[in-house]
């Protein structure tokens, strides 16, 4: 029998990263995975994940300070009372000229931008530093909120948004009386 005969030489295949432009590295999947796994890990236990045995040669990230500041969504609890509703969003950095709350389409809109530049110059080197973040969050405004009340204090880094309720929300429950027949 002649083997050779069904033999067919290996169809070319096209090489991994084409279609894609060589600007944007290809990341395989797993490896995106565990990078997302490792800043949610960061998220509680920062810089915990850099173990010299998980770090490369050329990891910078032991050379940055994270600052949780310029995280994409700011902290926010959200709580009610009897009274109120309340959001509090956790802004460390931030100034009340940084940050905006508007009523929105039927709720509330808490805005936020900051710029922050960095110089250093010392002896034999320069270091020029800027980082811009901006954030914004939506939240559906529940029935029964006067809107003409709605007050945001700002303290400390912490703003404070409190939602008053109308006394017709305020009761909280209402009998309803059952007629027969």
């Amino acid at each position: 029998m002649n083997d050779s005969a069904d033999k067919q030489p290996p169809a070319e295949q096209a090489p991994e990263h084409a279609g894609r432009s060589l600007a944007t590295p290809f990341r395989h999947p797993i490896e995106t995975l565990r990078r997302e796994i490792d800043r949610l890990f960061d998220d509680f236990a920062p810089g915990a994940r850099l173990s010299a045995m998980r770090r490369s040669l050329f990891d910078l990230e032991p050379f940055r300070h994270r600052d949780r500041s310029w995280d994409a969504a700011p902290a926010v609890d959200v709580s009610e009372t009897d009274q109120t509703y309340e959001i509090t969003a956790e802004l460390p950095g931030m100034s009340e000229q940084d940050i905006e709350v508007k009523l929105v389409n039927g709720g509330l809109s808490i805005r936020g931008q900051k710029y922050e530049g960095k110089k250093e110059t010392h002896k034999g080197y320069y270091m020029r530093e800027r980082r811009f973040g901006s954030f914004e969050r939506y939240f559906p405004m529940p029935d029964g909120v006067d809107a003409e009340k709605i007050a945001a204090s700002f303290d400390k880094g912490v703003l404070k948004i409190t939602l008053p309720k109308t006394a017709e929300a305020s009761q909280g429950e209402k009998r309803i009386e059952i007629k027969a027949g």
